[in-house]
């Protein structure tokens, strides 16, 4: 093959390559929320929750557990309920304030790379923190390593 012939197809053969990658490249890594910190830091302290009125199981103490990826502007996307113990009306109350969070990059993470991560919402959860433990351990998500 002539030397032109070789640069001409050179690219054309790299094109459909980074197509298959980009995929790849572009998904978040999946962080625990006890790691969370190492790449993004939630800025607001408090949120608004629309609560519902009424519902299944709304007084006792449970869990919702929403994953959700943080864009690089650090703000919520593909905000999705994954498990509710017990069964309950709860989780568009946890939706709305998950999509509420907000957060900056740590200083290792200063190119703000998305991240996926979950957060346990817990209802009705005693004050002592062994209580609340308690209540949100069954929405514990597994596959969220780092």
């Amino acid at each position: 093959m002539n030397p032109r012939a070789r640069r001409l197809l050179r690219p054309l053969l790299l094109v459909p390559a980074l197509a298959c990658a980009a995929p790849v490249l572009a998904q978040a890594n999946k962080v625990d929320p006890q790691n969370l910190y190492h790449y993004w830091i939630r800025l607001n302290t408090t949120v608004n929750v629309d609560m519902p009125n009424s519902g299944l199981n709304l007084t006792k103490p449970g869990c919702v557990a929403v994953t959700y990826e943080i864009g690089s502007d650090g703000v919520p996307m593909h905000v999705q309920v994954a498990k509710v113990e017990p069964k309950s009306d709860l989780g568009s109350a946890a939706l709305s304030a998950v999509k509420n969070f907000r957060y900056g990059p740590s200083l290792t993470n200063k190119i703000g790379q998305p991240i996926a991560t979950y957060y346990i919402v817990p209802f009705n959860a005693p004050d002592d923190a062994a209580g609340q433990q308690k209540v949100m351990e069954p929405c514990k998500l597994a596959g969220y390593g780092q």
